[in-house]
């Protein structure tokens, strides 16, 4: 889908250009993002491999185990009838507490491996289906709770930011908001699910 988005973006920026007169400056602005994205990326490598590396150090540590057990009573609630403890509940736990630290990149193969070890935990029937337990996962990687929002807080100290975590206030308020939300309505059209089928 998002490559159908950039493709149309594109599309109406030479079009517009060419209409407007100005295809020079579009030719330019071409030019001179491509190399701004590649030093973006460039500079965001550094603080997603440190953090990447960290889960990892966890992971192999026992440190994740150990964190899925303590999160099990609140993970526990949300994602029902996975083992506590269990490889789908560390992995979930891993996600969790890469978005929580606003590690988006560095969070989505944690998700991937998650959903793979919910599906091999549950072994559904009916394969096609996302379970009630991935959706939630989905939800919360989606609307995520961030504590320290890392990714941004790059970007705007690249951007020439002098106090780049000022946001922390507004970032908690968003995050907890727009989780809550995600999880209410994933339980709302769970229950109009669930009586459509009755």
């Amino acid at each position: 889908m998002m490559k159908w988005v950039m493709a149309v973006m594109l599309t109406a920026a030479v079009i517009c250009g060419a209409v407007t007169g100005r295809m020079k400056e579009v030719s330019e602005s071409f030019l001179s993002e491509c190399t701004s994205a590649v030093e973006l990326s460039i500079s965001l490598a550094g603080i997603i491999c440190l953090w990447s590396g960290v889960m990892r150090v966890a992971q192999k540590s026992g440190i994740t185990e150990k964190l899925a057990i303590l999160f099990s009573p609140v993970l526990g609630k949300l994602f029902k009838g996975l083992r506590k403890g269990g490889k789908a509940m560390q992995y979930i736990t891993l996600n969790l507490t890469s978005n929580i630290l606003g590690l988006g990149n560095a969070s989505t193969p944690l998700g991937l491996s998650a959903m793979r070890e919910i599906e091999a935990e549950e072994r559904s029937s009916s394969p096609e289906k996302a379970s009630h337990n991935m959706i939630i996962l989905t939800v919360m990687n989606t609307a995520s709770l961030q504590l320290i929002p890392t990714t941004v807080s790059a970007l705007r100290l690249q951007a020439g930011s002098s106090a780049p975590m000022e946001i922390l206030p507004c970032v908690w308020l968003v995050s907890v908001c727009a989780l809550t939300a995600a999880l209410l309505g994933a339980e709302f059209f769970r229950f109009l699910c669930n009586r459509r089928e009755k």
